[in-house]
């Protein structure tokens, strides 16, 4: 296990650089190209709960895409981490509402925002690859809470990235929760299990 962890801690140095690099080229025109992928195979909107991320670092803008699923009758929500190895809350929130500075400083919707639970998670990486596996921050804060949201209904969860961060396979141990799709400025696709 050692191994495994020393092994993704180094590969995330080298994606957080790889990360940066398409975030400097593409940071302006990716928020748009997302927007315009097709996510028609998404769910019925008028019923459903959506979780974007505000950006992180060198993180894909999501926030025009969630202000457009919003306009189309989704109700949008950020996540919270309330405690280091604790799963996520979400809590509603609009593109353009107030946040306040979270854990790591991470932008979150304030505490009177109500808290909802995703039937939809757009979920930020360092790494994806085919297989529907990412990389993160090592927390593992999305591996605890698409397991815990899994648990009790039915979600997609779909990776958002740029292009530059795929690579041939994620290191993975039994706890890494896969994602159905990824979404890049380039492309939509499936995850086939």
């Amino acid at each position: 296990m050692t191994d495994l962890a020393d092994f993704k801690r180094t590969l995330r140095t080298d994606m957080a650089k790889r990360r940066k690099m398409a975030h400097e080229i593409a940071r302006n025109d990716a928020p748009l190209a997302l927007v315009a992928q097709p996510l028609a195979i998404l769910p019925r909107p008028g019923a459903s709960v959506i979780s974007g991320f505000h950006p992180y670092k060198s993180e894909i803008d999501v926030r025009p895409l969630l202000g457009k699923l919003a306009g189309e009758g989704w109700t949008t929500c950020l996540p919270e981490v309330i405690a280091l190895g604790a799963p996520l809350v979400f809590r509603k929130w609009l593109p353009g509402e107030p946040t306040v500075p979270g854990v790591w400083d991470i932008p979150r919707p304030p505490h009177e925002a109500p808290i909802v639970s995703p039937d939809v998670l757009l979920v930020p990486l360092m790494a994806f690859d085919r297989n529907g596996f990412r990389l993160g921050y090592g927390g593992g804060f999305y591996d605890r809470t698409l397991e815990n949201l899994r648990a009790v209904k039915s979600i997609i969860a779909i990776g958002v990235a740029y292009a530059a961060q795929e690579i041939d396979a994620v290191p993975r141990a039994d706890h890494d929760a896969p994602l159905d799709g990824v979404l890049t400025e380039k492309e939509f696709f499936w995850v086939s299990r």
